[in-house]
């Protein structure tokens, strides 16, 4: 589709993700790679296996590395916090001998709200945790009992102050729209309870049933299109009223505080990814890019069997796949970035490119291309135009 790739690939900024896979008990909605706690985590053991897990990709990645050092950490589940802060400073330790760590580097763990783990934020920062990202998902707890989990609301806003003096620099509330008969007048007072809490970051998305789940086999009664544009037109309008700026399709923040981990992603950047059904992707100066992905099962990957699939995105995928991320974020995206970090030549995309701006998906520029309000609404057909013949 595209031609002959350019010479080089110029690297991206590296990040790192780390995937800690079990939780208390699995919620009905979620269809990450988790598993319900059983018995004592455990954590040594799971410890020493990411830091041998890690070692290996070192190697086989080290053409692609080369200075790079790590621009971000994220370290996802499951439920991180259940580990133990000396565990999770132990693990950035090992990881800070063998690779070097950028002098501002961001360092975020996800974190259930309820009072044990959010005892433990102040020994996380300790640890070196520069950000916590909370998965309230409801002020109501009628709907978290629905959703599976095992908090309340009061443990919620009691697990932000605790955030809020632990000395991180930054945190994060997970938030869903759309619950089982949610009405719209609950969703927007969820919002409204989020923003007096004054977070420097908000992730706040629609619940959408993913199949393998319990309410996959179980199908809760969810709120209609146009009850769901309402929450969203309106609830969008009290983010930005309250100086949030949306910088993601389902992610808003002060001045300042972006994910740099996620923004890393949408922006095409590459990441190492260790732990049980972890992904990720490496570029290569000669050309090529990887994605692979890690053994899902604990009793797998501690028998230290880490690599599941690795694959080279073909050069058709290429334009596709960048756009898919890039146009995920509501910032410009520079024309020279897809060439540097695809290899494929603007030129390639001309067709593609001049039938967007023929449909306002995306507005372009000598320099750089920028999704539309009518573009951000049609997301999915904006990007089928650079799917691959």
């Amino acid at each position: 589709m595209y031609g002959a790739l350019m010479a080089k690939l110029t690297l991206p900024p590296l990040s790192l993700y780390v995937h800690i896979p079990w939780c208390v008990q699995k919620c009905p909605y979620c269809d990450f790679n988790s598993h319900g706690q059983k018995g004592d985590i455990p954590e040594q053991a799971y410890l020493q296996h990411l830091i041998a897990d890690l070692k290996v990709d070192l190697l086989r990645f080290k053409d692609s590395i080369q200075q790079r050092p790590l621009h971000s950490i994220f370290i996802g589940g499951g439920t991180p916090s259940l580990f133990s802060a000396q565990g999770i400073g132990f693990l950035l330790a090992e990881i800070q001998k063998l690779v070097e760590f950028s002098p501002h580097i961001e360092i975020t763990m996800e974190a259930n709200p309820g009072t044990v783990e959010a005892e433990r934020f102040h020994g996380y920062v300790e640890a070196g945790v520069t950000r916590i990202s909370m998965g309230i998902q409801s002020f109501s707890d009628e709907k978290l009992q629905s959703l599976g989990r095992i908090h309340n609301a009061q443990e919620a806003k009691s697990a932000v102050e605790i955030a809020r003096v632990s000395g991180l620099k930054s945190f994060n509330l997970d938030l869903m729209h759309g619950l089982p008969n949610q009405t719209l007048e609950q969703a927007l007072d969820d919002l409204r309870q989020a923003i007096a809490l004054e977070p420097p970051h908000l992730s706040w998305y629609q619940l959408t049933i993913e199949p393998n789940t319990m309410f996959a086999y179980r199908p809760p009664k969810l709120p209609d299109d146009d009850e769901l544009w309402a929450i969203f037109e309106q609830g969008h309008k009290l983010l930005t009223d309250a100086g949030y700026q949306q910088y993601e399709t389902s992610a808003y923040a002060k001045a300042g505080f972006q994910c740099q981990h996620n923004l890393n992603y949408w922006r095409f950047g590459d990441y190492l990814a260790i732990g049980c059904g972890a992904h990720g992707k490496m570029s290569f100066e000669q050309g090529d890019i990887i994605r692979y992905s890690k053994t899902k099962h604990p009793k797998g990957y501690l028998r230290g069997e880490y690599l599941y699939e690795q694959k080279n995105v073909p050069e058709n995928d290429r334009a596709f796949e960048f756009f898919m991320n890039r146009f995920r974020l509501l910032e410009a995206v520079p024309k020279r970035e897809f060439e540097q970090f695809t290899g494929i030549s603007i030129s390639a995309v001309k067709k593609q490119i001049d039938f967007a701006v023929e449909q306002n998906y995306i507005l372009e520029t000598d320099s750089q291309w920028q999704i539309t309000e009518h573009g951000k609404l049609f997301l999915n057909e904006l990007l089928e135009i650079f799917l691959p013949d």
